[in-house]
């Protein structure tokens, strides 16, 4: 189903207030409560409505859809601090969704490595050939960021992907790796750079790519037809090298790095303040996934794997931060006292649990409920802190809210692996009776 039949159905701009991705389904906030009628095909796996909220959980990447049903919107909003945010959130969301394949095969190249080396089972020697093959294959998935996010980066801003590709290569050409490596000075048309290893990073290839949007734009614009094809791309790379090794990418860098320093130093710091800190995220991290802000913890995530291979702040929280929406799903079926309601909540539940998606139980229970967010944030709070106070370490970072979450501690000692897994029941377990003595009102 496309974004304009879509909506058509929703009843058009004068009904539809904001519209949301996630990563397999779009939020639609109505400004009625009409029953809103959309046909489950091919592409929708399961509607979901409340009122006012429109959940359309699809079978593959809703961002073709989203993109088409923005257009039809046509919204022009008001220069705000709120509009640079969302079309913030909006650019890591498209450049960092289309990743998300490549993201957990690699993870899970990773994982059997962790699984199947020395640190565990010890069934795959470090000198074997498959070791070696597994480990830069599972590598190659962050190493390479700037290249394939040149790719959805440019493909989220109109640039030619190809051209974000390149782009992206250039910027991590092993030769200026070398340099930065070395402290080797360099100069871009005679202006002196500091070069810097870009490998891994995400945010100096997005800046580029926004800002070559504009400049792709103006040479297919002003250039004659019969030698676009060849001056277009050509003077637009020439305009950017400057532009993206001078300013754009050490910028980019900077503003990554910045999150990215923050984080580790909570991890750093162990004790209460990080324990604490684990712990509040965990309580709090489906209600910044709901707002969108996820995606700027997420994109520092990919970096601190890439250049440090552990994370202890962020990823450590997520698993029981989403099976607290399974756990508050289960305590809300158990008080149901309609088969019909009861039924509908355990599916919100297996789709969390086993698909790893935890809009249905957000929207249909939490926003209908209001009061279970309370469950789920004490189930959210209290597995987090199990996470902290244990020291729980990630090694791998599968974007997934599911039980394959539980390979993201797969890397260190098994008993790392084992408090990944109780972290996760603990937030489950303590949702679902948190959830269960709060109870269930309609008012």
């Amino acid at each position: 189903m496309n974004g304009k039949t879509i909506f058509e159905a929703c009843k058009g701009k004068d009904n539809i207030e904001s519209v949301q991705m996630f990563i397999k389904s779009i939020c639609i906030t109505l400004k009625s409560e009409d029953e809103i009628q959309i046909h489950i095909d091919d592409d929708i796996q399961a509607i979901y409505q409340n009122k006012k909220q429109l959940e359309i959980i699809f079978k593959e990447d809703p961002k073709l859809c989203f993109d088409a049903l923005n257009d039809c919107m046509n919204q022009k909003e008001k220069l705000s601090i709120k509009s640079i945010v969302n079309r913030i959130m909006d650019v890591l969301g498209g450049s960092l969704i289309p990743l998300i394949p490549m993201l957990i095969t690699a993870a899970m190249f990773k994982t059997i490595v962790s699984l199947l080396g020395p640190d565990m089972l010890n069934v795959l020697p470090v000198d074997s050939d498959l070791y070696t093959l597994f480990t830069f294959v599972g590598d190659a998935g962050f190493y390479f960021f700037p290249v394939v996010v040149g790719y959805t980066a440019a493909k989220t801003f109109g640039v030619t992907p190809v051209l974000g590709m390149f782009l992206g290569g250039i910027l991590m050409h092993p030769s200026f790796i070398d340099m930065a490596a070395k402290n080797i000075p360099f100069s871009v048309y005679g202006i002196s750079i500091v070069p810097q290893n870009y490998s891994g990073t995400i945010l100096p290839v997005i800046l580029s790519c926004w800002v070559m949007s504009y400049i792709e734009r103006f040479f297919n614009k002003y250039i004659p037809e019969a030698i676009k094809v060849v001056f277009a791309p050509l003077c637009t790379i020439l305009v950017m090298l400057p532009l993206a090794f001078i300013i754009l990418a050490p910028i980019g860098n900077i503003m990554g790095n910045y999150l990215c320093t923050t984080l580790l130093k909570l991890g750093n710091m162990g004790g209460i303040v990080s324990i604490l800190t684990i712990a509040i995220l965990g309580a709090l991290w489906e209600f910044i996934i709901m707002g969108g802000l996820h995606w700027l913890f997420i994109s520092s995530i990919f970096v601190i794997l890439a250049q440090n291979g552990v994370e202890t702040i962020i990823v450590p929280m997520c698993g029981a931060a989403a099976f607290s929406v399974g756990g508050m799903c289960l305590g809300a079926a158990l008080r149901e006292k309609s088969g019909k309601d009861r039924s509908a909540t355990f599916s919100y539940m297996i789709a969390q649990v086993v698909g790893g998606v935890t809009e249905p139980g957000l929207y249909g229970i939490g926003v209908r409920y209001k009061k279970q967010f309370l469950g789920m944030m004490i189930g959210g709070f209290v597995g987090s802190l199990f996470a902290g106070i244990v020291h729980l370490k990630a090694y791998n970072f599968l974007p997934v809210a599911n039980f394959l979450c539980i390979f993201d501690f797969a890397g260190g000692s098994t008993m790392n692996m084992v408090n990944g897994i109780l972290s996760c029941i603990i937030g489950f377990v303590v949702a679902a009776i948190a959830t269960y003595i709060i109870g269930i009102s309609e008012k």
